[in-house]
């Protein structure tokens, strides 16, 4: 099924668009005609919505693409419970390839559970800011936002059990999400000065096991060059100006080391790899 989201999304466009054409007709008209032929009447958006050829095309590919999603994500989790297993590891794909395992892993350790998210941004986005689901699968695993996401988490994850390590300029939405649910995080220079923030995370909240994500791009583009950032030919403001990675393969691996030697690691996503050279 079509996420709700879109709907009114897609409707507003086909309006706007209809506005902009007779704006143009009224603009090319001479005055004289203008003055005796102006008509105003009714758009019906949601009839224009249903019946022009494109918004149909354009309905029907996001019907697939949500259709393809949705069996993925019940693959996995049909995958998952056929062998219950006490630890996963994932290796590609995007952010959302997390959502299955990592709730897996919840209905398995509940609060003994935390969540070490290694990305330059939150996640807790839904389709209202950002079409695409790889940036709303923790705010899923909380159990917020798309609706179609969130019906795949059984056991939702307390905001006090992840620490977000390596992000750094949220945007609007995100910042005030964190704050809302007030969610650790640790920004890259911190990393790179320790992460002590995470060692204390972890005794805080009593973390026994921990499940890790990592997002590729919160690598430093510049210098690993297989991450979205670093797409040959770029231009400067092509990915809206969101963070980029700041930290090292080593800051990474050295914050991995110090936190699973205080809390034993029971799952691994290394996500987002995209081999441009």
């Amino acid at each position: 099924m079509m996420n709700s989201h879109f709907r009114p999304m897609i409707a507003r466009l086909s309006a706007a668009a209809a506005a902009a054409a007779a704006a143009v007709a009224l603009l090319a008209a001479p005055a004289g005609a203008v003055a005796q032929e102006l008509k105003i009447g009714y758009v019906n958006s949601d009839r224009m919505l249903r019946d022009a050829a494109p918004a149909k095309a354009a309905q029907a590919k996001l019907e697939t693409e949500f259709g393809r999603r949705e069996k993925e994500l019940n693959d996995a989790a049909a995958l998952i419970a056929q062998h219950c297993p006490d630890s996963i590891v994932v290796l590609g794909g995007d952010c959302l390839v997390s959502l299955a395992p990592f709730a897996h892993l919840l209905n398995k350790y509940g609060d003994k559970l935390g969540v070490l998210w290694v990305d330059s941004h939150p996640d807790v986005q839904t389709a209202k800011q950002y079409p695409n689901a790889h940036a709303h699968v923790l705010g899923a695993l909380i159990g917020t936002g798309d609706e179609e996401l969130v019906a795949h988490v059984a056991t939702r994850l307390n905001p006090s059990k992840i620490m977000i390590a390596g992000i750094h300029a949220p945007l609007a939405y995100e910042a005030d999400y964190l704050a809302r649910h007030n969610i650790a995080t640790i920004a890259p220079e911190h990393v790179k000065n320790g992460g002590k923030e995470v060692m204390a995370w972890i005794e805080r909240e009593n973390i026994e096991y921990l499940a890790i994500h990592i997002d590729l791009d919160v690598l430093d583009p510049s210098l690993f060059r297989s991450v979205l950032f670093a797409r040959p030919g770029r231009g400067e403001h092509d990915f809206g100006d969101v963070a980029e990675g700041k930290l090292t393969i080593e800051d990474v691996l050295n914050l991995i080391a110090q936190a699973t030697s205080k809390a034993k690691p029971v799952g691994l996503t290394i996500a987002e790899h995209l081999p441009w050279d």
